[in-house]
């Protein structure tokens, strides 16, 4: 599934300054690079690991708006994954002791 998604203005220049930031982490960095990659160009997707660096860049709390609005619009330009195929399940129903006759 393809995603058009560019990154905006704002978020391209949020990522500007975390990425020229000595205080920003790396995991901050690399959510930064693919957002800023991404700015004029749409067939291009953020990777499973930039997503994976955006995820806790936007969980951790110690993260500055800066980073946080670089991050989201990394994920936000991830394509979607299909949907996984649920498992046939098998219903156990002695689950309290050995069998009964």
């Amino acid at each position: 599934m393809s995603n058009k998604k560019v990154t905006g203005k704002k978020a391209a220049s949020s990522a500007s300054k975390t990425m020229t930031s000595k205080a920003t982490a790396a995991k901050s960095k690399s959510a930064a690079g693919s957002a800023l990659s991404q700015r004029s160009a749409p067939k291009k997707q953020t990777s499973a690991k930039a997503a994976s660096a955006a995820s806790k860049t936007l969980r951790d709390g110690r993260t500055s708006k800066t980073s946080k609005s670089a991050a989201g619009s990394a994920l936000a330009q991830k394509s979607k994954a299909a949907p996984a195929k649920k498992k046939a399940s098998r219903k156990n129903t002695n689950t309290t002791g050995p069998k009964r006759k």
